[in-house]
């Protein structure tokens, strides 16, 4: 067995961080990944300002990597109808294959240490954790913070609640080389079933990644044939798909997406990122909550490993307070404007709505986005 202050199992966005903090305040961390750095993951690519003033006071600054400034939202129906509004915070588009992997490398310059093994069990008694690998060996901490995102054996292990549903959203993502699209615009189109963004990241490239309810995908066959068939019926799509060239091999692809509520702490483990709540990814906020909680979670097992009379109780229920306090009405608002987007009609009427109140849709942004995190 082999003993740390913190384990955090999952090296995506909120556990790098969540490493990186807590090694800054000079305790041992580990982290298991189960692939090496850099690979590239499904998701939008767009992060929110709100967390640079936090990544920049530890360290990292996402502009050396040469990250897109976004400054502009722009939405469409599936018959094309659009709107383009200014994103009140702003963002940036950078692939995950880039900031995990400068998060990595800062996290390695600090002293972390990293096993590249698989978790297959999480066990806590008399205080301490265990955690099992498939390279059999046993990790013991006083602290584990789960970062392992949307969907994990553990969740079976730890028996969570939404892991017994089966979920229809299935995601698919590319990047593509295509030189009209704007720096500046991060694009959310609709067609029959789902909805896909559009950005550009530090590599010059477009992220392309889409979700669609499953029982739509697969009454055709395979993805080429989904997009020619559905994705292109909304016209701006069809141009992108018609005029864009395709970097992977292969989309990636993710199914059993699941937007169902989940606990931020289940058998004393902290929840962090998308293994704590996965919210909608039309709201492009899902990079910027696993950082903002990996704060959260950093702040209060600082107090709890440096404060005796701050018991394991407090701390866990103060992270799931301040964790709800952050995110739940985020996650609320992403599942009503999801269910709009969907459907044509609403979304029809949404668009008008929109067009003609431009204020309103600014403060729909305002209200899945957070504020700029204090430090």
């Amino acid at each position: 067995m082999k003993s740390n202050d913190i384990v955090i199992v999952g090296g995506g966005l909120g556990g790098l961080t969540a490493a990186i903090h807590l090694k800054g305040l000079g305790y041992s961390v580990l982290v298991i990944e189960k692939k090496k750095y850099p690979h590239h993951k499904v998701c939008g690519e767009y992060v929110s300002n709100e967390i640079m003033p936090y990544l920049q006071s530890l360290g990292i600054d996402l502009k050396q990597s040469g990250a897109v400034a976004i400054d502009t939202l722009q939405i469409s129906t599936r018959t094309g109808a659009s709107i383009k509004t200014e994103l009140p915070l702003g963002g940036i588009g950078i692939s995950r294959y880039a900031f995990d992997m400068l998060l990595y490398k800062k996290a390695l310059t600090l002293g972390v240490i990293f096993k590249f093994e698989t978790a297959t069990s999480i066990r806590f008694y008399d205080d301490l954790f265990e955690v099992q690998t498939d390279a059999s060996v046993t990790y013991m901490a006083s602290i584990v913070i789960g970062a392992y995102g949307k969907r994990s054996g553990l969740d079976k292990v730890l028996q969570r609640d939404f892991i017994e549903n089966k979920s229809s959203w299935l995601a698919v993502k590319g990047h593509y080389s295509y030189p009209d699209f704007p720096d500046n615009l991060v694009a959310l189109h609709n067609f029959k079933g789902g909805y896909g963004g559009l950005s550009k990241t530090e590599s010059g490239n477009i992220n392309f990644c889409y979700l669609v309810n499953y029982q739509s995908f697969k009454e055709y066959n395979g993805i080429e044939d989904f997009n020619n068939e559905i994705v292109a019926e909304n016209p701006h799509l069809k141009t992108f798909l018609q005029k864009a060239n395709p970097i992977f091999d292969a989309p990636m692809t993710i199914a059993q997406i699941s937007f169902e509520s989940k606990n931020a702490v289940e058998n004393h483990v902290l929840m962090c990122g998308d293994a704590a709540g996965l919210i909608h990814p039309l709201c492009g906020n899902g990079m910027a909550m696993a950082i903002h909680a990996a704060k959260i979670a950093s702040e209060h097992v600082h107090r709890f490993l440096e404060n005796k009379s701050y018991t394991r109780n407090h701390l866990e229920l103060d992270y799931e307070t301040k964790w709800n306090k952050a995110f739940r009405q985020r996650l609320w608002i992403g599942r009503r404007v999801q269910s709009v987007l969907l459907s044509e009609g609403l979304s029809k009427a949404a668009m008008a709505t929109a067009i003609k109140s431009p204020k309103l849709l600014k403060s729909l942004i305002r209200r899945t986005h957070g504020k700029p995190i204090n430090v």
